[in-house]
């Protein structure tokens, strides 16, 4: 994944939000330019390349629908997924509804995560981070991390 950090994007009237050239240049050939946009958590948006669409979906299609929480968490989070193919602008087009979701407005910030992407409303995203303090990083790295031996 060559795209890392915060990316800043003005969304406009239309929701619509260019992906940046960092980003675009990392997909795969099997993306085709294509994305799918879902729900994430947190009140965020997740971007999905094409191709890594497809393998969470092949994950999410082995639950068991005849199990009632397995069958509420596929049907929530296909509710949502809306697929994306980039315009002539490099823009992808947000629905209504999914925007609303995020309480995305003007401005979004896009991070990545593993292979995926967040979308955020920059105003949400930034009052999280701010509550992120070193000292409450340091605990979480050490609660999350604390096991595994990262020495190079």
């Amino acid at each position: 994944m060559a795209f890392l950090g915060e990316s800043f994007i003005k969304i406009d009237d239309k929701g619509r939000l260019r992906i940046p050239t960092a980003l675009k240049e990392s997909l795969s050939e099997q993306a085709h330019n294509k994305f799918v946009v879902n729900r994430g958590f947190e009140n965020c948006l997740t971007l999905y390349p094409y191709d890594v669409w497809g393998t969470v979906k092949a994950k999410i299609d082995t639950l068991n629908t005849f199990n009632k929480e397995q069958r509420e968490f596929v049907r929530i989070f296909y509710s949502g997924a809306t697929e994306l193919v980039l315009d002539t602008g490099d823009r992808i087009n947000i629905s209504k509804q999914l925007l609303e979701y995020a309480g995305i407005t003007k401005e979004v910030v896009l991070t990545p995560v593993k292979n995926y992407y967040e979308i955020w409303d920059s105003k949400t995203y930034n009052d999280r981070m701010a509550k992120l303090n070193s000292a409450s990083f340091e605990e979480l790295a050490e609660k999350v991390m604390g096991n595994f031996n990262l020495d190079i």
